[in-house]
């Protein structure tokens, strides 16, 4: 095991290599025996059993007296970074990761007076006439993040927004009828997502999820888009329930963290 040691006495060696023991364990070592502890650390058997048994006994890590595994108790670890993240540095590398995953662009936003404002962006290839960035606005009737948005809103509010906003047809499909819309997004409520399908521009497809505070409301919208050449017919619907799943899970990752903030 490799260490960097910083001047004088103000490196502790005994903390470094409890971390690099937590370290260890990742998505394709979830248990592992000593031995293995060992020769993924670079510690001796006899150093790393000390360790590991410091983390049992701290309640890090559980053991059946061969194998070891990290309990959930490691994640208190990050919670005070995730306290100092606003909700673009915590949503913008779980995007990355998801876009990576699906092969399509994503993107989160919030919702400003009648518009969606997006608040983190990946894109992996040209999908709309005009370029989106953070900060980029569209109106919320139009697209599944502001449908997921504006069905979070309270009664009140979403009845306010219904009676002012002007609902143009910005395509043939566009819905631009004010109870049309709110039964839209009364499904959109029930079932939990939002489909736009060619509604904001023409070849633009997309689904999108909430996410939510810990107390449940509506906080700000993910979604997945993709050109509507690349989805027709049954494979759309394929589309939309391999990524659903993947948009719901990246959510409540950061619901989680959200709640870390608390």
């Amino acid at each position: 095991m490799t260490e960097t040691k910083l001047p004088g006495d103000q490196f502790v060696q005994s903390l470094a290599r409890g971390l690099a023991v937590i370290r260890a364990f990742d998505a394709d070592h979830i248990s592992m025996t000593l031995s293995e502890v060992s020769k993924r650390t670079g510690l001796t058997r006899a150093t790393a059993r000390r360790f590991l048994h410091t983390l049992v006994d701290l309640g890090y890590v559980r053991t059946d007296g061969r194998v070891f595994e990290l309990t959930a108790l490691v994640l208190q670890l990050g919670y005070s970074y995730l306290a100092g993240q606003s909700l673009p540095q915590l949503v913008q590398p779980l995007l990355e990761e998801l876009s990576e995953e699906l092969h399509e662009s994503t993107s989160a936003s919030i919702l400003d007076g009648d518009d969606i404002v997006y608040i983190a962006r990946i894109h992996t290839r040209r999908i709309m006439t005009v370029g989106i960035t953070v900060g980029t606005r569209f109106p919320a009737y139009a697209t599944s993040m502001g449908r997921v948005l504006l069905a979070g809103l309270p009664a009140d509010q979403l009845d306010e927004y219904l009676s002012r906003a002007e609902l143009k047809p910005l395509t043939p499909r566009t819905i631009s009828d004010p109870e049309r819309l709110r039964a839209e997004l009364d499904n959109v409520r029930a079932q939990g997502w939002a489909l736009v399908d060619q509604e904001l521009e023409n070849g633009l497809r997309s689904v999108a999820v909430p996410i939510l505070q810990p107390d449940g409301t509506v906080v700000a919208a993910l979604n997945m888009s993709m050109q509507a050449s690349l989805a027709d017919g049954t494979d759309l619907d394929q589309a939309v329930f391999e990524a659903l799943p993947k948009l719901q899970a990246v959510s409540a990752k950061i619901t989680d963290a959200l709640r870390a903030q608390h």
